[in-house]
C-alpha cells in the first residue's frame, strides 16, 4: 500500500474523469490520501470528496501562501472556523511562496506563523508550501521550533543542507515528481538521508513525473516515484512502500 501526502483532487482538472482516476490511484495500491486546502473557495469541494470515499481520504485544512491577499484575516478566520466545526489531520498546506508575489511576504509570515500556532493548539502536524522562499520559511520556524513543532516539508526541491535544516525543526520531506526529474538533483544526495524522513506525495494535478512531466498528475503516477526511490536507495519498491507509509502513520497519526 502507498499513500499519497499531498494531492488536490478536488482541482477542476479533475472534473471530466475524477471516478476514473480515483480507481487508478487504488488499482496502483495508492489507498491513503491526504487532501491540502488552499482557501475558503475549495472547502466544499474537499467536503464532497471526503464524503465519495470515506475510507480514503483525509483532509487538512490552512490557508495556502499564494492566497494570502488583502482579506488573509477573513481566511484564517475560516480556516479557524473549521476547526471548531470538526477535526482535520493536518494543518496544510501553509508557508511562504515569493516566486509570485514578492510584495506580500509580510503578511505571509505573519499568516504562517498564525497557523503554526493553530496545529500546535491541536496538536497536529504542519505542511509546509515553500518556494523562492527557505530563508524565510526557517525564520518563521526558527521562532517556534520546540517538540510540539512537526511535520511535512511539501514538495522539498533543496539542497542538500537545507534538507539537514528541515529535518532538524522535525520535518519529514516530501518527495514528489521532481526526484525523476533530470535536473531536479534532489535524487543526487537523496540516500544520505534515513528513510526514515522520507514520505511521497504527488501534488496532483501538478509536477508529474517522468514519463508524464508536463502532463496533468494524478495520485496513480506515486508508483511510478516510489520506483525512482527505490533506485536511489537502492532497495525495493515494497520496502520504500512500508517505510515510507509508516512515516505517513507517525507524522498523522493514522
Amino acid at each position: 500500500m502507498l499513500t499519497d501526502t499531498h494531492t488536490h483532487l478536488y482541482s477542476d482538472s479533475f472534473n471530466e474523469d475524477r471516478g476514473t482516476m480515483m480507481q487508478r490511484a487504488f488499482d496502483a495500491g495508492v489507498k491513503r490520501l491526504f487532501i491540502p486546502a488552499i482557501d475558503s473557495e475549495t472547502t466544499e469541494a474537499m467536503y464532497q470528496l471526503e464524503k465519495k470515499y470515506p475510507e480514503n481520504i483525509f483532509l487538512m485544512m490552512g490557508l495556502h501562501p499564494t492566497s494570502v491577499k488583502e482579506n488573509y484575516k477573513e481566511e484564517l478566520k475560516h480556516v479557524e472556523d473549521q476547526f471548531l466545526k470538526r477535526s482535520f489531520f493536518a494543518v496544510g498546506e501553509i508557508g511562504i511562496d515569493l516566486y509570485w508575489d514578492k510584495s506580500t511576504l509580510e503578511i505571509q509570515k505573519k499568516a504562517f506563523k498564525t497557523q503554526i500556532q493553530l496545529a500546535k493548539k491541536y496538536q497536529l502536524p504542519i505542511v509546509i508550501h515553500c518556494r523562492d522562499a527557505f530563508d524565510e520559511v526557517f525564520e518563521v520556524l526558527e521562532t517556534e521550533k520546540g517538540d510540539d513543532l512537526y511535520g511535512i516539508f511539501h514538495c522539498f526541491t533543496g539542497t542538500e543542507a537545507q534538507a539537514h535544516k528541515a529535518i532538524s525543526f522535525n520535518m519529514k520531506l516530501g518527495i514528489g515528481g521532481v526526484v525523476t526529474f533530470k535536473n531536479g538533483k534532489i535524487d543526487t544526495f537523496l540516500n544520505k538521508f534515513d528513510l526514515k524522513y522520507i514520505v511521497l506525495e504527488t501534488d496532483s494535478p501538478y509536477l508529474s513525473p517522468v514519463p508524464y512531466r508536463g502532463k496533468r498528475n494524478e495520485s496513480s503516477y506515486l508508483s511510478l516515484i516510489c520506483e525512482k526511490v527505490a533506485e536511489v536507495y537502492d532497495i525495493s519498491k515494497e520496502e520504500v512502500a512500508r517505510v515510507t507509509n509508516q512515516n505517513t502513520i507517525d507524522v498523522f497519526g493514522i
